[in-house]
Order: structure tokens, then sequence, then C-alpha cells
């Protein structure tokens, strides 16, 4: 081993290791057990940040870990580079924008950009030293995707779950695309209720609205059948102010009393309530608000205007005309388009949808078929599952994603699907190829593309190769996890659950292990909108090392957020160097170790203990990452590391390592014995955590003689320890604990003599103690032992 290590160079060395030798290749499941791994595919949106570092590190170890356990792992990685986050960005970086251009020229831009995108990604991710297998890599926006995806799309048409139909859709006027329920976001508003006099024959009735641009919308007003203030007005007309048609005065069940005046505006659209009532009542639509997020140019007043401008001039109006009562200002929560903020509309729209709402109950019951970690995650999906209100809108009005294999009728307007062996087809560049069943041969094609989540839906259907001649859907399917972030389980967890269950009949994954986030301070999540990240997550690994940071993100519990800063890498760099040291240490007095000493080799009980508790580490902490807690697990190593290898093992043998002619050589060679065979199994757990370090370790002291090419082939132990071993073991530590204590609390070296120890232990260890004897009195300078009971 050199004297100092050299990170850059060591960690560029070990991963060309790997690469060379096949490491992480899957095997297909020929030889072992197949664990299979569902990786989020990051979206191409821009740079990578500390907190993909986090979440996705996590995840890597326990592919590591199950390697470890003996199993085939199927780990693939891909990108999600299709949709509106990639659009934005292709934009951002070039300057234009895609209206602006043919549509083919636009995607040829993206594919251009998101090739030098993922190249920097995969660089970073290999820089982390991460065991994935890149021959299985895939992409959301290629040919194979798209077969794939538009195969599963044409199952669920026949399957009757995707339909198309005219209705109010959520919509995002800046992005101009429909938009799901799960990409909604709730934010708090300032804005007013405001009163307006509708006039209900000779009786004035207020109606308070916070939207009153929509005023040329109203198709009715509500009132409680419970309300006694207006019992009388049921079935009467009410006059709209300003405009002066004329609107029913009905009765609903759902109308709140408590708000406004207890007289509800009934719009077209104001929010989910007005679409479900609208549609209970049977009651027309209206437009006002256009796509574009302009009002339509033939509303009176402020047609051709943007919202927030047109609700400013409709009250002015509004005052002018004596219509307006009065205002209250207040505070409410308003819906917002995750991507990019903007207040969300309702507005009708030919849009394709997945049947979710029919099936509620049945993806209830997928939830208790799947072991969540953390556990307590499962209650934010049934959260949402019970509260869904609208079918899946996987239609977008965007240019750069997966099209629908879709064309329409020129005569009678009927879709037309592609055949199985059309597949991917764009119907924009290419026809059905046969004639519609009434006898048209003309076609207009879906111009629409796939939500991006439509897409990455379906990564197990991906890296099963779903419908395709070589299709391992038996070999890792359901998949045996699934990782992501807690934020996403609305969408990602959720759609794929749908998906499976209509595709295969079954769950995605039989575990999901869901993070946290990384703050950048309290209640303030790093993200690349937020420009708060100080360093790239390649900055980080060129100055501190990628086990540094490898290291760091297995502090924190699973599904907890945790902050970051660089000052939080010296426990890192301090844990690095003690291990590397050790490994020295170790090294200098293997130099002449042989596994095949026979009966030359005297294991006293400190050596036999350190060997037990290596077993019993490496059981704790595989029990914790069998539950995914690749933190608590680390906690178990590192006590085993430092207290008990460093602190106490190493300092018990060390003069029978240095000093054979007064231990004996046998004793000198059992220290040899339990030195390797515990460091290695020490070497073995933190392989998990830090594979380069651990890796050239492996390669300088051990690979001569285990004979496999990396340490990451070798398995951990999985043996019960001995319990009288380590009862013994915890009492030596008490005792030369004792003995450190007293000699700092009378300020003397630890090297200083003492006249007598004495030693209390149970009669079952005395023999051990006993036969430690030599040990204890090297390691604690006592020139006599007295052992009581």
């Amino acid at each position: 081993m050199d004297k100092k290590y050299d990170f850059r160079k060591t960690e560029r060395e070990m991963q060309a290791l790997w690469e060379k030798e096949g490491i992480y290749r899957y095997r297909n499941g020929r030889e072992k057990k197949v664990f299979s791994i569902d990786t989020p595919p990051p979206t191409v949106s821009g740079s990578l940040h500390i907190g993909h570092v986090f979440s996705y590190t996590q995840a890597e170890m326990i592919a590591r870990f199950k390697r470890m356990q003996g199993y085939d792992v199927f780990y693939p990685f891909g990108f999600d580079d299709n949709g509106l986050p990639t659009e934005r960005l292709v934009e951002r970086d070039g300057g234009f924008h895609a209206a602006d251009m043919p549509r083919s020229q636009f995607r040829e831009k993206c594919m251009e950009t998101i090739e030098s995108y993922e190249a920097d990604f995969r660089k970073m991710w290999q820089s982390l030293g991460f065991s994935v297998d890149w021959s299985l890599q895939y992409r959301t926006v290629s040919g194979l995707t798209a077969k794939i995806s538009q195969r599963a799309f044409l199952d669920l048409v026949r399957q009757k779950k995707a339909y198309m139909k005219e209705s109010p859709v959520l919509w995002c006027t800046q992005c101009r695309t429909s938009i799901a329920q799960a990409e909604l976001e709730m934010k708090e508003q300032e804005t007013t209720f405001n009163y307006l006099e509708f006039q209900a024959g000779e009786e004035e009735l207020l109606v308070a609205t916070t939207r009153p641009e929509l005023l040329y919308g109203c198709v009715c007003v509500f009132v409680n059948p419970e309300d006694e203030r207006y019992r009388r007005l049921a079935g009467k007309m009410a006059k709209v102010p300003l405009y002066g048609f004329e609107v029913p005065i009905l009765t609903e069940e759902e109308a709140s009393m408590e708000k406004g005046t207890g007289a509800v505006m009934c719009a077209t659209y104001g929010d989910t309530a007005d679409v479900g009532w609208c549609e209970k009542h049977g009651l027309a639509y209206r437009e006002v608000i256009r796509p574009d997020g302009r009002i339509a140019e033939h509303v009176p007043v402020i047609g051709g205007m943007k919202v927030k401008q047109a609700r400013a001039a409709i009250i002015e109006a509004l005052e002018q005309a004596g219509a307006l009562a009065r205002r209250e200002e207040l505070t409410h929560l308003v819906a917002v388009h995750e991507r990019c903020g903007t207040d969300v509309e309702i507005i009708p729209s030919n849009q394709w949808y997945i049947d979710v709402l029919s099936q509620k109950q049945r993806f209830l019951d997928a939830a208790e078929e799947i072991n969540w970690h953390p556990a307590y995650m499962k209650s934010r999906y049934r959260s949402w599952v019970e509260n869904l209100k609208w079918d899946w809108c996987i239609s977008r009005q965007r240019y750069f994603g997966v099209p629908f294999p879709v064309w329409y009728c020129k005569n009678c307007k009927k879709p037309v699907f592609a055949e199985a062996d059309q597949l991917p087809v764009n119907p924009m560049e290419e026809l059905p190829g046969k004639k519609c069943s009434c006898g048209c041969e003309e076609f207009l094609p879906e111009t629409a593309v796939f939500d991006t989540w439509a897409t990455s839906s379906v990564t197990p259907l991906i890296n099963a190769r779903f419908g395709e001649s070589d299709d391992r859907s038996r070999e890792i399917l359901p998949m045996g996890m699934r990782h992501q972030a807690h934020e996403i389980i609305r969408t990602w967890a959720f759609y794929t659950i749908v998906r499976s269950l209509y595709h295969t009949g079954s769950i995605p994954w039989r575990d999901i292990m869901i993070s946290g986030f990384v703050l950048a301070k309290p209640g303030e999540k790093i993200s690349k909108s937020k420009n708060n990240a100080a360093s790239s997550p390649m900055q980080l690994i060129e100055t501190h090392s990628a086990d540094c940071i490898r290291y760091w993100t297995a502090g924190a519990r699973l599904g907890t957020d945790t902050f970051f800063s660089e000052e939080e890498l010296k426990v890192s760099k301090r844990f690095l160097n003690k291990l590397y040291n050790a490994a020295k240490f170790a090294g200098m007095h293997l130099e002449d170790y042989r596994p095949d000493y026979g009966e030359t080799v005297r294991l006293l009980p400190p050596d036999l203990w350190i060997l037990e508790r290596v077993k019993e580490a490496s059981g704790e902490a595989a029990a914790f990452l069998e539950e995914y807690e690749t933190g608590l697990a680390r906690k178990k190593v590192d006590e085993l590391f430092w207290e008990d290898f460093c602190d106490y093992y190493i300092e018990i043998v060390k003069e029978r390592l240095y000093q054979p002619e007064k231990h004996g050589e046998a004793e000198r060679r059992g220290a040899q014995h339990a030195l390797y065979h515990s460091l290695l199994g020490i070497l073995k757990l933190y392989a998990v955590y830090i594979p380069h370090m651990t890796e050239y370790i492996y390669q300088s002291c051990f690979r001569g003689f285990e004979g496999a090419v990396s340490i990451h082939q070798l398995l951990w132990q999985r043996e019960k320890a001995d319990e009288l071993l380590l009862e013994f073991g915890g009492h030596l530590k008490e005792t030369i604990g004792r003995v450190r204590k007293e000699k700092t609390e009378k300020q003397m070296s630890m090297k200083e003599a003492i006249p007598e120890l004495v030693i209390t232990c149970p009669g079952k260890l005395r023999k051990l103690f006993k036969q430690s004897e030599t040990d204890i009195r090297a390691c604690t300078n006592a020139a006599a032992i007295i052992f009581r009971s």
C-alpha cells in the first residue's frame, strides 16, 4: 500500500478495473437468484446537485449489498429525456422557442442537447462508483422505449382503460398544455372576495367571488336548500351584473352557507366544484378563458386581456356601474402548475385519459402488497388515491415526447390505431396504411404526445423489454425494489402501480425505498430552480473524493431530510484516514502472513472475540439493510471498526504482533489470522459504502489469498456469533476502558506501568480472561493481574 492514499488516481483505477472485469454485469439469473432494481431516470432538465447524489447513492448501496448477499443484481440506469422539462432546457440553452420552428427541427435540437447532458450525467454517476450495468441503459425518448410505450397504450385501449373525450381539463396557460392532478401544487396567494350585486326580480342578491373575471361565464347561482335566507329565490332567475343576461338560481347541497353570502356563482370554470356542478345539473359551457391565458375576444369589457389584467379591469367596471358592494382582503390556496408556478385554469379540451377513478380500491389493495420503506410513506400513497377526483390525463400539447399511435378519420372523425408491426410510429410523418371502417382513406394525425409520466410510469416494462422477442419479464418482474423521493409518490409511484396492474396484473415491485430531501436551510430543499447548491457533484467529488461523498450520504435515516454543507464532509475524511491507517498497520504485520499456517497458529480469546464481533456486526448491518436503512447499518459497522477493532483489538494485540519472542510465534500468527479476517470482514461491510478505498486495500493485501478479482464479488458472513465470546469481549473492553479512564484522571501516560490490576468477571469468563492475561498485561502495563469472580 502507498504511504499516502491518492483518491483521484485510485478511484479512476478502481473504476477501470470494475469495467474491464465486468464486475457489475447482470448475468441473466443463470447462476444466482435475481434482484432487480427500478431506478428513477433523472430528468434531463439541467445540472444535477447534491440532492440527486444523496438519494441515488443510498439506493446504489442496496445494489452492492444485494450483490454481496449472493444475488445476480439487475441494476439499470435510464434518462427521462422527453417532455416539458427537457423542452424548457433546450429553449433556455438555445435561446429560442419550440413554437417558432418546425417540430422536426426542434426535435433534432432536443436530441443534440440531451446527448450532451446525458454524457455529463453518466460521467458523474460513474465517478461516484455506481455499480450499474451500463449495457442496460435506456432513454425514455428512444425508439425502443417509444415502441414499448405505444404498445402499452394500445393495450390500454383494447382493455378500454384508455379513452379520449372532450371535457374540462386542468390547463397550464404558460406551458399551453393539459396537465394531470398530480402536477398541481397549492400556493398561498393574496386576493379579494368581491361582493357583486345580482338582481333576482325586485330583490338584490349579493354573490361573493374571487374570480370576477369569469362573470361572463356565469351559468347559474347556487344556494343551499337548507338556507332559509334564499329558499324563496330557488327556481327563479338572477340577472348578472354588468352583462345583463339571466341565469337560474338552483339549489345544491354542497353550496356552503358560511362562505361569503351563501349564494355561490357557478362559472365555467372557476374550480373543480364548478366542473362537478355543471355536470350534475346539466349546465352549458360559456367560454371566457382561452388556452393562451387570455380572455376570449367576444367577452365584453375584458376581451383579449390576460387573466390578472382582466380581473382588475372588471372590478373597476363593476365599481363604476355601482354593482360592487364591497371587497374583502383574504389569503387562500390556489392550484398552480408545479413545473412553472402558473395558476392553473380549467377549460374544455379533447384529451386522452387513463381510467383510474373506477379502480381506486384496486390501487389501494396494491399498496398492501408492497413493502414500504419507511412504512409510514404508505399513508401518503393511500391519501392520494383516496382523494383522487380526475382520471389521469396523459396527452400533452407539447413537442418533444413519444407520439400517440393514433390518426383520426377525416370523414367520420373516428380514431384509427397503429398496428403492432408499425411501432414505433409518428403519425405526423406516417400514415396508418389502411382504410377507416367507413371507407375513408384520408386521416388527420394526433399531434399531442404522451405526458412524460406516461412513459416513465412503464420503466418496469422498459427494463423487461415488454412484448419484445427478448422479453425478460419472467426474470425481473415484479422488480425487487424501486427507489424514489417522497414528493413523487403521487406521480411516479402511483402511476407505475396503475400501469403495472393494468399490463401485468401484478404489482411492479415488492419493495419501495423512499428517500428524503437534502436541505439548503430549514424547509428549503436543494434544487436546480432555486440555485442553492454551492458546488456541483463533480466539483465535490474532485475536491473531496467519491468515497467521502458516499459515506456522508449514508448518515441519515431513510425518508428523512438532511442538511448539507461541505463542513459535513470532515467526518467522512476523518473516517477514511482512520481506515487507511488501520489497513496500513495491518498490511505491515501481514507481509509474512500465510493462510495455511495450520497447527502453528494459536488463537487467543481476544482474537476469537473480534472475529465473532465481525459476524455479529455483519448480521446487525444486514438486518438494517434488508429494511433499506443504510444509515443505521453504517452505524453498526462504524461501532465495530472505531471501537472494537481500532480502539481495542489493535491495541490489545500490538505487542503480540511486534514481539513474538516475548509472546510466542504461534500467538503472533493467531493475531495475524484474526487481524487478516477481521479487517477483511470490515472491508466487506464498508465496501457497500466506500467501494474505491475498500477495493484498493483488498487488491493490495487480500486478493492474492482470496482469489476473487474484486472485493465486491465476496459475500458477507451470515453466521450466528458466539454469545459467550461476545460477552467476554464486552467485559474485556470494560476492564481496559476503566484502566484508561483512571490513568487519564490521574494524568498518567497510557504506557505508564500500574502495579496491580484486579479483574472481576463472571465465573464462566474466568478461563477466557486467564488465557488473555499476557495481552491484558501488555495493553494495560499491569505488573500483576488478580482475577476475582
